[in-house]
């Protein structure tokens, strides 16, 4: 399965999707499984909408990530052009998964407490901190994890 993900950065925050599963809690990007037909692109957008209930104008390519032989796309956005936060009517948003899926709960993060939480995949967590310091390279980071 690819994946398709997108960063979304306001105001020193970043929105994520909080998680409890099987008594874990950790936060992923927004994101989720590329559809037949669908562009890389297409499907960050659609699973932002999907989970956090907002309309996005989508970037460049920021990094790839192989976990577990599958590849992962994280797009950065350019900015937020509508849509309510919280208000997400994808399937997992809306509780239509079985409950050992886990909880699904959109959140804004500070940037400055990406390294200190269970933010997954860690490079792409590590890679927006960094790129508030330094700005974000033109280059795609690849990655390998699991």
């Amino acid at each position: 399965m690819t994946r398709a993900a997108a960063i979304v950065i306001r105001d020193g925050m970043v929105a994520l999707i909080r998680r409890v599963r099987g008594g874990q809690l950790y936060y992923i990007f927004p994101g989720g499984r590329v559809e037949p037909g669908e562009t890389h692109e297409e499907a960050a957008i659609r699973e932002v909408t999907e989970e956090l209930g907002l309309a996005i104008e989508l970037g460049p390519l920021a990094a790839i990530v192989t976990f577990r032989g599958q590849q992962q796309f994280y797009f950065r956005t350019y900015r937020i052009s509508g849509g309510v936060f919280g208000a997400g009517l994808g399937p997992e948003m809306l509780g239509q998964y079985p409950p050992e899926n886990g909880l699904y709960e959109p959140v804004w993060l500070p940037i400055d407490q990406l390294l200190s939480e269970s933010v997954l995949p860690r490079p792409v967590a590590q890679l927006v901190v960094q790129a508030q310091v330094s700005g974000w390279s033109e280059k795609v980071q690849e990655y390998l994890e699991g």
